[in-house]
């Protein structure tokens, strides 16, 4: 056992030794599929913190020849595959994370020259009764090692972008790096498996497609990987009953990664959660932001602020609730060429402030966690309206509860003021006005724009959390420039409250008008009279 060559499950049994372990072991049986194919090229892309390197290092266990896994997998689902017992313990492992001979080196040629020396250290003790034709080249080792033994080697390497995160402007190192991957990599016998985990896609970097290839699973197009990082939303529900915690709460905080796999029999629709914010809530038993542990609001804060056109608007209405078209086809899967705001927004997708729907083509903010982070960069930003706007949500909540219409007015009079990077030209922008000014609502409220209602669509609806049934339930009607009591009475005549008719609680109605020659809001708010 080496320390990049086969080198063995020590890794994998930590995870199996934590006191929230979830079986991710399917994964094994995708990998087996692919092994000695033309697809064994496989590149996985998600957040931090989404259980890419745990899978690595279970990876590692189960296919190294180094050592007896099987007491590892017997009870877990892998086990009862077809392709189980085929391959367990039939390959030459090299595991390497690349992050580590990034940390320990100062330039581009340093880190090659280090990451081919260990690599071969390790060869050439292991094999060592083999005559190499030159010890000092990686790639002739490892054709030497295959043309004696005939056994190709599964290839995991983790963290493999880094380079393009912290060497961002250095092109010409980044095509270096690709250059070595791919003369290491490509139309090579000696590879079984090449797996590769990182934060962003691999897919085109500038002109440069040195290793097309790959397969890629990503935030945007997650294949039948999906399912493998992350915590799916089953999967949390069982955490919660266990540690006896709120599943509402959980999915308020932590669920809104909606990813689509395409399959010949249709398509499937995955809500994953971030594991290490799960797990961290589990074991301390209180919901809070652990995701941004890893990397602070500042990065967030990076693009956010960054001159494109749309893109303040576009934050705002997904601070708002609302979800954005976004074309993920010009990103070119680096941290600095942004030629539009989708270009921005699409790389906020991959590293897991957005998350996107690839049916609608549209991006959202996932969660409340997430949600924070916006709020904690935009507080330090010039978006000082947009700041006031979410700070103030609270007294008008307080207002709408007490049924005080002239402060709820108001209250949307000051957010539509202070929204200045917002176009304020239809219904559409009142109704993100009015969802932002209500902010603070979410840690009361389910909000849901558009409920089919009656005989038509209630703008806004307001339901209660399971841990918040005391508030009341709310309907809003938005009109732009018309009344606030047509839209009261609209909300009667097409009996929206009937889709609360269930809730056993009061439930509020309220109408909206926005006057554009005033330009002042008005507000109407009734209890609903429930009928006997």
């Amino acid at each position: 056992m080496g320390s990049y060559l086969n080198p063995g499950s020590k890794g994998f049994q930590e995870s199996l030794n934590s006191e929230i372990y979830m079986d991710k072991t399917g994964l094994i049986e995708k990998t087996n599929a692919v092994l000695n194919t033309r697809q064994k090229f496989l590149c996985v892309s998600r957040p931090r913190r989404f259980g890419k390197s745990m899978a690595a290092d279970m990876l590692a266990a189960y296919y190294d020849r180094g050592e007896d896994s099987s007491s590892l997998f017997a009870s877990l689902k892998i086990s009862g595959a077809a392709s189980y017992h085929a391959h367990l313990n039939q390959y030459d492992v090299i595991k390497v994370n690349m992050q580590e001979f990034l940390s320990m080196t100062h330039d581009m040629d340093d880190m090659l020259a280090m990451l081919q020396k260990y690599l071969v250290f390790d060869l050439v003790e292991h094999f060592g009764d083999i005559r190499f034709r030159d010890e000092n080249n990686l790639i002739q080792v490892m054709k030497d090692i295959y043309a004696k033994t005939k056994r190709s080697f599964v290839i995991l390497i983790d963290e493999w972008d880094c380079l393009f995160r912290e060497y961002q402007q250095d092109q010409n190192a980044q095509k270096k790096y690709l250059d070595f991957l791919r003369a290491w990599l490509k139309d090579k016998d000696y590879v079984a498996l090449a797996y590769m985990t990182g934060i962003l896609p691999i897919k085109k970097y500038g002109s440069h497609s040195a290793l097309n290839m790959f397969t890629e699973y990503s935030m945007t197009d997650p294949g039948d990987m999906a399912e493998y990082f992350g915590f799916t939303e089953q999967e949390v529900s069982d955490l919660c009953k266990k540690y006896q915690m709120s599943f509402d709460e959980a999915k308020q905080w932590y669920d809104g990664y909606d990813l689509i796999a395409h399959h010949q029999s249709g398509d499937r629709y995955y809500s994953m959660y971030s594991p290490k914010s799960v797990v961290e809530a589990m074991l301390r038993h209180k919901f809070g932001t652990y995701w941004n542990q890893t990397e602070t609001y500042e990065a967030l804060k990076i693009y956010i602020q960054m001159d494109m056109d749309g893109l303040q608007d576009s934050v705002v209405r997904m601070l708002a609730g609302e979800s954005v078209s976004i074309n993920i086809g010009t990103f070119s899967n680096d941290m600095t060429t942004f030629a539009t705001k989708d270009d921005i927004l699409t790389l906020l997708v991959h590293l897991g402030y957005l998350t996107y729907d690839s049916i609608r083509e549209t991006a959202a903010i996932p969660n409340k966690e997430v949600s924070q982070e916006y709020v904690n960069a935009i507080s330090t930003m010039n978006w000082h309206g947009v700041a006031d706007s979410v700070e103030s949500s609270r007294k008008l909540l307080e207002a709408l509860w007490a049924m005080d219409a002239d402060t709820v007015a108001s209250g949307i009079d000051k957010a539509h003021e202070e929204m200045s990077i917002l176009q304020y030209n239809d219904e559409n922008s009142l109704s993100c006005t009015v969802n932002l000014a209500f902010y603070f609502a979410r840690e009361y409220y389910t909000m849901i724009r558009e409920l089919p209602s009656g005989k038509g669509f209630a703008d806004i609806c307001m339901i209660p959390r399971k841990t918040h049934l005391d508030k009341p339930a709310v309907v809003i009607e938005l009109k732009w420039d018309k009344s606030a009591a047509g839209a009261l009475n609209q909300i009667k005549e097409k009996n929206y409250g009937s889709a609360l008719k269930d809730y056993q609680g009061n439930l509020l109605l309220v109408g909206i008008n926005y006057d554009r020659v005033t330009k002042k809001h008005e507000c109407v708010i009734e209890v609903a009279q429930k009928q006997l």
